[in-house]
């Protein structure tokens, strides 16, 4: 039951970068990314309210405890993580087309196997050293792809704050496992949905604060440019405001997000449940998106793109056979 629930996380993981894709295309990341995490927040709002009140009966997958002050840190770190990691990617993905973002991201559980090997001592065996090696040799690949496209991988900031992003999802994949592993293990036993529902909080605080501060540079720059023009009407030097224009595909950047992470968490609440094949089955999703940016988006250079995914696919499969 594990495993199907993480192949449902990872279509409905797809669904979202194609939405994501959609909403930032041409338009301001700083809101997009606040609307994100304000309708997150509000989905998981009635079981955040509810639960103290007796609505959920304790023994409830959905049940959200009141928690103390240690609980809410933990969460509140992982929010930091998590956050840090979307405002890289979503940068990324607005300029960076949709088939080289999929691959580069679906990379990040051979970068968590790496983190565990580093972090907590684990030994990898000879699959998943293939796996590693594989990813190497399909990240190289994609990097000439990218140059056909004139992205150049050692010098394009936003392969830069793609990759970091991808960094920081592996850190917090492996926090996850921190958080929710039991004490014997080491862990802090934490309720699934508790870190779920109140990380989404923490993170709506958080992109409050920079909203705020994206309004006021935003209303700088505008004056600044008026007043510039009015002086000299052919000086551009002064850089234009960023726009940000309503679309309803944000709603659906919540809805999925949310949705697949639901997914996720329920799956890792399972004896038995192996987060590294339940982390590189939600990496699967990287074949909804990548045929959204084929299909639709038109993007070019598929067919040396497609030969790069299937490296990375290759590389989880071996992944996969290693914690077996």
């Amino acid at each position: 039951m594990w495993f199907l629930m993480a192949i449902f996380s990872a279509v409905l993981l797809g669904f979202y970068d194609v939405f994501k894709k959609q909403s930032l295309r041409g338009n301001a990341v700083i809101p997009v990314l606040f609307l994100n995490t304000l309708f997150s927040t509000l989905l998981f709002l009635p079981i955040i309210i509810g639960s103290p009140f007796g609505m959920l009966p304790t023994e409830s997958h959905w049940f959200v405890p009141e928690g103390n002050w240690t609980m809410h840190r933990w969460v509140l770190l992982k929010a930091v993580i998590v956050l840090s990691s979307w405002v890289c990617g979503y940068f990324a993905i607005k300029h960076l087309p949709l088939t080289i973002v999929g691959p580069i991201n679906a990379t990040r559980p051979v970068m968590t196997l790496v983190g565990a090997l580093l972090i907590f001592g684990e030994h990898l065996n000879l699959w998943q050293w293939a796996g590693v090696l594989v990813a190497i040799i399909a990240f190289f690949l994609m990097s000439r792809s990218g140059k056909k496209e004139g992205i150049n991988f050692t010098h394009n900031r936003w392969i830069f704050l793609l990759i970091a992003a991808a960094v920081l999802g592996a850190i917090s994949g492996l926090y996850d496992k921190f958080l929710l592993a039991p004490h014997s293990n080491g862990g802090q036993e934490l309720p699934a949905m508790f870190v779920q529902s109140w990380f989404n909080v923490y993170q709506m605080g958080m992109m409050a604060v920079a909203l705020f501060f994206w309004y006021i540079y935003n209303k700088r720059s505008e004056r600044n440019a008026k007043e510039l023009h009015l002086l000299n009407p052919k000086e551009q030097t002064v850089k234009k405001s960023e726009t940000f224009e309503w679309r309803w595909t944000i709603i659906g950047i919540s809805i999925f997000l949310c949705a697949a992470d639901m997914c996720y968490f329920y799956a890792l609440s399972f004896e038995g449940a192996l987060i590294a094949v339940v982390s590189m089955t939600r990496r699967s999703s990287v074949l909804v998106s990548f045929l959204f940016g084929a299909l639709f988006l038109k993007e070019r250079n598929i067919k040396s793109k497609a030969l790069d995914l299937l490296l990375v696919l290759l590389s989880m499969i071996f992944l996969c056979l290693g914690v077996l």
